[in-house]
């Protein structure tokens, strides 16, 4: 087994993942019709992707809101020295935390808690509390909570077309 491709991924690959994160329970024939392969061709291929640690698994994406957890909220913390949350917790000590990232800047890590009322929030806010500083947002709505990773997203020149700005294009309009 091999930590990486041998080769870099061609545009099937892509397709063949664009395909499965749109949806992971196509079956090898499905797949294989939807990218021009053979099954057995579509196996060996997505086998590669994930003996490279490019596809990492298979996930059911759950409605929050429909489990009881419809309120989501981003917490910024600034630990206290002896009292990083990442190294006296773990994450059964605070299962509403549903990522966790590492900052540089004036804040330590960016918690994405899902809480089922602004009471729950209350409580997962005091319990974190002891850790150090932090600043809260509460989420009023995500327009673009999940994006599938595309071979467009690669800049393959760090100096590529600045020109760009989110949601615009920069064009003059006349």
């Amino acid at each position: 087994m091999t930590s990486r491709m041998e080769r870099p991924l061609d545009s099937t690959d892509w397709h063949i993942l664009r395909e499965l994160q749109a949806d992971a329970r196509l079956s090898y024939n499905a797949l294989g019709r939807r990218v021009g392969l053979s099954s057995p061709a579509v196996a060996e291929r997505i086998r590669r992707l994930e003996d490279a640690g490019i596809v990492t698994g298979y996930h059911a994406h759950i409605d929050p809101a429909k489990v009881g957890l419809g309120l989501t909220a981003f917490i910024q913390m600034r630990c206290a020295l002896g009292k990083c949350l990442l190294k006296t917790t773990g994450p059964e000590d605070c299962p509403e935390v549903m990522e966790v990232h590492k900052l540089s800047g004036d804040y330590c890590s960016m918690l994405k808690v899902r809480a089922s009322s602004m009471r729950h929030l209350e409580a997962i806010i005091e319990r974190l509390g002891q850790h150090g500083e932090m600043r809260t947002s509460i989420v009023l709505s995500s327009p673009l909570e999940r994006r599938a990773i595309a071979a467009e997203q690669i800049e393959e020149d760090a100096d590529a077309d600045r020109g760009h700005v989110w949601g615009s294009d920069r064009r003059s309009v006349s």
